[in-house]
This record gives C-alpha cells, sequence and structure tokens, in this order.
C-alpha cells in the first residue's frame, strides 16, 4: 500500500500553510466513526464533508452542503484524502496556495458506515446539526450525488442550529449616495 495522503502533501507546502502536515508513512488508526463538514470559504463557498477511514478523512466537497430534503440530490466532488488532525483544522489558508481561504467546523460527531464500497457509501451521521441517513453515489471520476435517506428530524433546526443556506446572493457595491 502506498502512502495515503501523498496527493495532500503535493499540494501543500508546510512551510505556507497552518493546515495539519503528518510525515509520510503509515496513517494512524482510529475508529472509523468520525466525521467533520467544514464550511471552507474559498473561490467558491462550499463545504468539505469528511468521514475516517483507514486513517485518513475521506473527503468529498458539497458545493450547496448536505441536501435537507430526501426529493433532493446534491453534488459530491471527492477529492483528495486528507490527514484525520484535519477532523479539528479551522484557520486561513493564505491566498496563493491550494483552497486559499477561511476554513470553519460547521459540524462534527460520529457515523456509523452501512456500506462502503468503490460506488456507494451509506452512513448515518450523529452531529449537532448533521444528523441522518445519507449515501454518497458515485456517478463518473470524482463525481458523485449526495442523498439524505430520511426526513430530517422535526427538531432539527429547533435547538438553534442554522440550516446550510439555500441561496447565497453575492453582495454588489453600490454607489455613495450624495446629499440633493
Amino acid at each position: 500500500m502506498g502512502d495515503a495522503l501523498s496527493a495532500y502533501r503535493r499540494k501543500r507546502s508546510a512551510s505556507r500553510t497552518p493546515e495539519p502536515m503528518p510525515v509520510a508513512g503509515t496513517p494512524p488508526r482510529g475508529r472509523d466513526d468520525v466525521f467533520v463538514i467544514q464550511e471552507h470559504h474559498a473561490r467558491r463557498l462550499h463545504w468539505d464533508l469528511r468521514l475516517e477511514r483507514g486513517g485518513v478523512l475521506v473527503s468529498w466537497a458539497l458545493p450547496k452542503g448536505l441536501p435537507t430534503d430526501p426529493r433532493t440530490n446534491h453534488l459530491a466532488v471527492q477529492t483528495e484524502d486528507h490527514p484525520l488532525d484535519y477532523a479539528s483544522f479551522e484557520g486561513e489558508i493564505p491566498p496563493g496556495e491550494y483552497g486559499a481561504g477561511r476554513v470553519e467546523i460547521w459540524d462534527r460527531g460520529t457515523y456509523d458506515c452501512e456500506k462502503w464500497t468503490d460506488d456507494e457509501v451509506k452512513v448515518v451521521l450523529h452531529g449537532h446539526r448533521a444528523q441522518g441517513r445519507y449515501v454518497l453515489i458515485h456517478t463518473d471520476g470524482n463525481r458523485w450525488l449526495i442523498h439524505r435517506m430520511d426526513p430530517p428530524a422535526p427538531s432539527a433546526t429547533a435547538e438553534g442550529a442554522d440550516p446550510m443556506p439555500t441561496l447565497l446572493r453575492p453582495m454588489y457595491r453600490t454607489p455613495p449616495v450624495s446629499g440633493s
């Protein structure tokens, strides 16, 4: 088996980014039950879903976040595996670096794995904001779909947790109003 984090290391410079940079070698082993969702204010706002598996965080970028309705699928783009330490990473990736922008933890918790194959990953998330059964379905290359399998719990947002926005409108600069 090769270095599971070689693609991750190849895209980053330890001297220029605050991201975790473990040395090459055998990745640590956890219990394969940690997940994190990070809000990533990069060139385009998106959310990164990371699931612990085999000593790394298998990762997908979710341009529209997690679907809240089982009738809607969202795009999930698989990215390089990340080190386990990334599950607690928050910070500013400097301009000019891969993934430049602010990274904040949106939610984290544990998950139960119901199925994990090359074409389908079925999990139950147990987080503060993200709870429920989801399936990632491989469609082509690094493109997947993420589908919510159960309806959200009625109290999912009643506890004060803000849901992911459904539409983000850009702010445009407006000229100052001159006196009449």
